[in-house]
């Protein structure tokens, strides 16, 4: 089970799992519907004990399956890390949701970072896992800087104004394929399959021949 009900999260996951023949179901295929306690999950300081916080919420409504979790948000140095573990809701907007919701949080962002030279942020992601055998949980993170001037259509989120060292473009310029390799997210979670396949939770890599 992936544990999100963010569509961008969906389009990102899915093919991690399925390049290594995991089929996994999301909270819509499960009819699992929504409710008000969901937004009090994630109440603590840290990306992993939200990620672990989700897993165990949702593995229990679940009926056991399997469930895969992940907290992830923006880190900016001279915000002295925020908007971090706050990333979602950092406007404060609870009326908004969705694409409205990321431009009241891009709006906040780009009004606090003003005049400030020192753009260096990070996106950081904790991915989870609950099952019957246990839990745990992995990071992983990219580094890069905040532009004032929003760039791209792909994406969600801040990746508009964050651009990535490694790609020389923001995550928003980038198409999925090219933001696989090198998302928080996507190193997240391929650290989190190796870990599985590492205790028989998931199939061991094909052998070659």
């Amino acid at each position: 089970m992936l544990a999100t009900r963010s569509a961008g999260k969906l389009r990102e996951l899915r093919p991690i799992f399925e390049a290594v023949g995991v089929r996994v179901l999301d909270l819509a295929d499960a009819g699992v519907d929504e409710t008000s306690a969901e937004a009090a999950i994630e109440a603590f300081d840290t990306f992993e004990e939200n990620a672990l916080a989700k897993a165990r919420y949702f593995f229990e409504r679940c009926g056991g399956l399997d469930v895969v979790a992940d907290d992830s948000g923006l880190m900016v140095e001279a915000l002295g890390g925020e908007p971090g573990v706050r990333s979602k809701r950092w406007s404060e907007r609870s009326d908004l949701s969705g694409h409205a919701l990321d431009e009241a949080n891009n709006e906040k962002l780009i009004t606090r970072m003003r005049g400030v030279e020192d753009r260096r942020a990070r996106f950081v992601c904790a991915a989870a896992w609950r099952g019957k055998e246990g839990e745990l949980v992995v990071r992983g993170e990219v580094w890069g800087r905040i532009e004032q001037r929003a760039s791209g259509t792909h994406g969600f989120g801040y990746d508009p104004h964050f651009f990535s060292d490694e790609l020389g473009m923001t995550l928003a310029d980038a198409t999925t394929e090219q933001k696989r390799d090198v998302s928080h997210r996507g190193r997240a979670f391929d650290a989190l399959v190796d870990a599985l396949r590492g205790r028989g939770v998931l199939p061991a890599r094909a052998s070659a021949t």
